[in-house]
Formats: structure tokens, C-alpha cells, sequence
């Protein structure tokens, strides 16, 4: 797939760039495959707004996505390779053996006509198979990665990005993350060989706020562009800096940057190496 640039034509075009569409080898999905895609635009179950910004957009169908591979065993076919208006990567449709379809998050490289395998025992090392972290490996780069045996792929979903498995050690695999932190998996978890698909997403440039709204995303006002009594960093003639000693959110809580994971969480032991801090 490519990077499509538009011409000039207006000031809005200026620059705007679009994900190429000769990837995709379908423009419908498969029927029996979607469900419709209830929106609430960031309103919990009392009407309130908890999620600021979202309201609008294109109507979507919610894609069913096969997380946890769990049809061990049988060959499936790809058909297609399709767009997906609810994540940032290319889904495949694959055709079982059986009869039965189902989509996959399609890893890169992957082309219509390619067989995957699904399998709770070693396997053939291809992009697209499936198997538990034990079976694969070390130095091996994987995606659609299971946090709990059997619970479904959590981690390394989005477009282009891929986890690294550095090593397997007392009935845990160690897994170097895309925020560079290297983090203890059970080795049942399953996983999948490969990168994610569409790596060139994050080059897209939006280019106007029509798209954005297009895409369910209402217009953000900073706060010091508030009045007082609008915003803790409101106020002032001209342009002005925050003028607090942190950033705060329209309620006064502390926002940019603030760290929200739990203290003491469970899971942090599972943590090896924290993630570098991003310059």
C-alpha cells in the first residue's frame, strides 16, 4: 500500500493525504460478519459526558475480528484483504477448510491466496500462523498478542507495530513491546507471526477539520484560549502561558502528562523494563 497525496486544488486539499485503496482487494464486507455499530458519542449509561469531544460521523459497521484463533488445526485461505473503518490496519477474510469465515487482523506482507494455521502445537514459522509463545522462536517478531491463555489477543494491534520475543524462561515469555517495554507474558499466551499491516498509517497528514469530523471527532478549544470561568488556564490580555505550576483539566485535576496506572498494580512485577521516557 502507498501514500496518496492530492493536489492543490484548494487550501484545505494543501497537502491532505489518504491511505491508497489498490491494498484492498474487497469494498463490502462479508454480511454475515458485521453487526451495527451503536454510537454514543461519550455518554456513559446516565446521558453524561465522560469522553469530551466525540458526536457526529460516518455510520460504521463493527467488524467481527477472530482474536483468539481458537480453530486449531484447520487450514484457512485468504480471500480478501479489506478495509476497516473501526482500527488502522487491513483485515483478511479467511475461508476454513469447514466452510466457516472469519476476519483476522492481516499482518504485512499477507496476500489473497496465502494458507494460515491456527495450532496449539509448533507449526510452520509463516506470517499469519497463530501459536502459543513457547512454540516460537526467540528474536521472532509477533503481533496480536494474548495477555491471558485463551482470552483473546489485548496487545500490538494497531497498524505497523510488532513486539519482539527476547526469551523464554520459567514458563514466561519476555516480550520487548512497541514503547520499548519489555514485559513477562505466560508462555501459553498465543501469538501471531508477523508485523501488523499498514504501517504507512501514521504518515497520513488529515489536512482539514471536515475529515476529522467525518471520523467522529468534535473541534477541541484550548483552555487558554477560555475565559476564567470557563478554564483554570483562562484569562489574561493577549496571548498568555498556563501561568499554574502544572497543567489542569477543566475540573482543576492535573492533565498533560500526568501518569494515571494504578499504584502497585498486580501486574507490575510483571514488568522488566519500564518504557523510555519519549524526548
Amino acid at each position: 500500500m502507498s501514500i496518496k497525496v492530492y493536489k492543490p486544488t484548494t487550501a484545505a486539499r494543501r497537502q491532505m493525504s489518504i491511505i491508497s485503496a489498490d491494498g484492498y482487494t474487497a469494498h463490502e464486507p462479508e454480511k454475515s460478519l458485521i453487526v451495527i455499530r451503536k454510537k454514543h458519542s461519550g455518554r456513559n449509561a446516565q446521558g453524561k459526558i465522560t469522553v469530551r469531544h466525540k458526536g457526529g460521523g460516518e455510520k460504521r459497521f463493527y467488524r467481527l475480528i477472530d482474536f483468539k484463533r481458537d480453530k486449531f488445526g484447520v487450514p484457512a485461505k485468504v480471500m480478501t484483504l479489506e478495509y476497516d473503518p473501526n482500527r488502522t490496519p487491513k483485515i483478511a477474510l479467511l475461508y476454513y477448510r469447514d466452510g466457516e469465515k472469519r476476519y483476522i487482523i492481516a499482518p504485512a506482507d499477507l496476500q489473497v491466496g496465502d494458507t494460515v494455521v491456527s495450532s496449539k502445537e509448533k507449526c510452520e514459522m509463516k506470517i499469519g500462523n497463530a501459536m502459543p509463545l513457547e512454540h516460537i522462536p526467540v528474536g521472532t517478531l509477533v503481533h496480536c498478542v494474548e495477555l491471558v491463555p485463551g482470552k483473546g489477543a489485548e496487545m500490538v494491534r494497531s497498524a505497523g507495530s510488532w513486539c519482539k520475543l527476547m526469551a523464554i524462561d520459567g514458563g514466561f515469555a519476555h516480550l520487548r513491546l512497541p514503547s520499548t517495554e519489555v514485559r513477562m507474558v505466560p508462555q501459553a499466551c498465543f501469538a501471531t507471526v508477523g508485523q501488523v499491516s499498514n504501517a504507512e498509517h501514521m504518515h497520513v497528514i488529515i489536512g482539514k477539520a471536515g475529515r476529522m469530523r467525518h471520523m467522529g471527532v468534535k473541534p477541541t478549544v484550548r483552555g487558554k484560549a477560555m475565559n476564567p470561568v470557563d478554564h483554570p488556564h483562562g484569562g489574561g490580555e493577549g496571548s498568555n502561558p498556563i501561568g499554574l505550576k502544572h497543567p489542569k483539566t477543566p475540573w482543576g485535576k492535573p492533565a498533560l502528562g500526568v501518569k494515571t496506572r494504578k499504584h502497585h498494580k498486580p501486574s507490575d512485577t510483571l514488568i522488566i523494563q519500564r518504557r523510555k521516557k519519549q524526548v
